[in-house]
């Protein structure tokens, strides 16, 4: 949110109060914002802006917010400025834009975006691709190095807020975020012309709803019976039990605030990772979805540590097969069995998190969340 701020003083005029003991005084006199005021040679006082209640205690929440989420000893701590982290982000969330859409979305001079885009270029944080529609148009995206850059900044914003929001209850934590919604909308922030969906991290009542869809459609779609529930249940149950934040992880998909996919990161040793339970409900299909939350599982995987990444898939999950292929997993072992009233063909898929061979592959696949 950008500071409300007084109007700057035109000029200030300083002059001696008298000649006799009071000479280390100053008079301070400004007509436009300031009344005169004695100020001490000292340093003791200053003199007070005849401020606007309403712009003071606008101007003492930005105070209090820049430094409530590191703003002010933050940036001296990261490798990029504020600026440049913004411009990030952008890059990181938003498809096909150009240096002109972003430049004024968040209000940069154009001289400064070109010099960032240059450093960033340098760099190779980011490529440029000519549009097809039009020859006077390059599309920006961020290179593999580039996201890796950005990650830990996302990462470290997401875990900032979600510190902050923990020591809210629910109720506060509501009453939070429809603020921080009324105070944009009246500051006139248009709505975010970004992906038709969100993900957000496990709540309670999530495990219950990701068990009985992942039952309804594999019923629907594949004529699976109720011993398939019961797996999901079982996964879901060891989940909660066991949930170590720090290496597990739970990824929801929401779309017009109603949710629509679901994966899971579950610990299967310290050095193997599992990807467990993906789905997308039918309507949100099409809107790469699937491939976010993959990519998502294999981003946290990676920084959390693991080795590798391994997942369990039945031949016929034709369209899930493909999105494991894209990120890089490769099959290696098939079974054959019978199970949940139908003869399948099992296969085991691995990852291994630790060769660059992923990121070469499949430049840009790997995507994150800076609020």
């Amino acid at each position: 949110m950008a500071s409300v701020t007084a109007p700057r003083p035109r000029a200030a005029s300083l002059c001696p109060v008298s000649t006799t003991r009071k000479d280390a005084h100053w008079n301070i006199l400004d007509s436009d914002n300031y009344v005169c005021a004695i100020v001490n040679g000292q340093g003791e006082r200053m003199a007070e802006p005849d401020l606007d209640p309403q712009v003071a205690a606008i101007r003492a929440f930005n105070r209090f917010y820049t430094r409530k989420i590191g703003v002010v000893d933050g940036i001296a701590s990261s490798p990029f400025s504020l600026a440049e982290a913004r411009v990030l982000y952008e890059l990181a969330h938003r498809e096909q834009q150009t240096a002109t859409d972003i430049r004024k979305e968040l209000g940069l001079d154009a001289g400064y975006m070109s010099r960032i885009l240059r450093e960033f270029e340098r760099r190779k944080f980011v490529r440029r691709e000519q549009s097809k529609t039009d020859e006077r148009e390059k599309f920006l995206s961020l290179t593999a190095k580039g996201r890796r850059a950005f990650a830990p900044l996302d990462e470290r914003s997401n875990r900032d807020v979600a510190a902050m929001l923990e020591e809210l209850s629910p109720a506060e934590r509501r009453r939070l975020v429809d603020a921080v919604q009324t105070l944009r909308k009246l500051l006139g922030d248009k709505a975010e012309p970004k992906t038709p969906y969100l993900l957000r991290q496990h709540q309670p009542g999530d495990m219950g709803w990701i068990v009985h869809r992942q039952a309804i459609l594999y019923a629907e779609e594949y004529g699976w019976d109720g011993t398939y529930e019961a797996l999901a249940a079982e996964i879901v149950a060891q989940f909660i039990k066991n949930y170590d934040p720090k290496r597990e992880r739970c990824w929801i998909a929401e779309k017009d605030g109603e949710r629509v996919g679901a994966v899971f990161v579950a610990k299967a040793s310290d050095e193997i990772a599992k990807l467990r339970l993906l789905h997308v409900e039918p309507e949100a299909r099409g809107l790469g979805i699937g491939k976010r939350l993959v990519e998502e599982c294999v981003r946290f995987a990676r920084q959390a540590g693991y080795q590798k990444m391994t997942l369990w898939t039945q031949s016929i999950l034709h369209a899930a097969r493909h999105l494991y292929k894209q990120s890089g997993f490769k099959v290696v072992r098939q079974e054959q069995h019978h199970s949940f009233g139908k003869d399948l063909v099992a296969e085991t898929w691995e990852l291994d998190l630790q060769t660059t061979a992923y990121l070469t592959r499949n430049p840009g696949t790997e995507h994150s969340v800076l609020g």
